[in-house]
């Protein structure tokens, strides 16, 4: 990328705007490239200017923050910092890749540490689409002291479901969402099963062991030989689950097999 980071800011309130304007002109490496008082303004001004940086409020008439996203959809949209006076809306946010979340009101440090995590990974990424998910990885992280959710809160209807991560058997790739199995029951999550496994799970207990199955290994009571490279996962519950010849290392990595 260039030494400038180019940002667009939107909010349907102008004191909203005014306040981000204020804090990013005292940066010297920040170019506003626009700034938008609706949704649908914002697909228009991201699609014609491509900036790298996006500070967006959620709650906006006609479109909001979601909708741009899906407007613009994953590949041509940039790092997104949603700033909103609604605290619910962030477990949406996360699982739409954004960058950061600014709780209004928020401190002028906090907008700044958001702008730290863009600048830095821009800078190292050379280009935004790489780095977004590495800046949420680092995020959570963060977020989490170091440690991995012992439970996820998956949207069922109008409520969150409660999943103790402690009861997950395997986890199998569908689409844009997995199946979680678990001791009673699966149910579905709007994750992918590559950002789960990079950002949510904990990698000593559970273990990728074909792009579309991740199993836990406090569950594997046997490994079955189908051939040289490849190899049956038996869990605690009779479940059979394929380990793929490009696994096979990282299974007997985390599994000893003796004779």
């Amino acid at each position: 990328m260039s030494d400038r980071i180019r940002v667009l800011i939107v909010d349907d309130e102008p004191p909203a705007r005014a306040e981000v304007r204020r804090l990013l002109q005292t940066q010297p490496d920040v170019e506003i490239v626009g700034e938008c008082a609706s949704g649908a303004q914002a697909i228009a001004r991201i699609q014609a200017d491509k900036p790298d940086l996006i500070f967006l409020d959620i709650q906006m008439p006609e479109v909001t923050g979601f909708g741009v996203l899906q407007a613009i959809g994953p590949e041509g949209m940039p790092l997104v910092v949603f700033i909103t006076a609604y605290e619910e809306h962030a477990l949406r946010a996360f699982e739409a890749h954004a960058l950061d979340y600014l709780l209004k009101p928020y401190e002028d440090e906090r907008l700044f540490a958001a702008l730290d995590r863009a600048r830095t990974r821009l800078r190292a990424a050379g280009q935004k689409d790489d780095g977004r998910l590495q800046v949420l990885q680092e995020y959570l992280a963060e977020a989490r002291g170091g440690t991995y959710p012992e439970v996820f809160a998956i949207r069922v209807g109008e409520r969150y479901q409660v999943v103790r991560v402690s009861d997950i058997r395997w986890i199998e790739a569908e689409g844009s969402y997995v199946r979680l199995h678990l001791v009673e029951g699966d149910r579905l999550m709007r994750q992918s099963i590559g950002d789960l496994e990079e950002m949510l799970l904990d990698p000593a207990k559970f273990i990728r062991i074909h792009r579309s199955a991740i199993v836990s290994l406090a569950r594997i009571v046997a490994v079955e030989p189908l051939s040289r490279a490849e190899y049956t996962v038996i869990l605690d519950n009779g479940d059979r689950v394929p380990c793929s010849r490009g696994y096979r290392n990282q299974l007997r990595e985390k599994v000893f097999f003796s004779g």
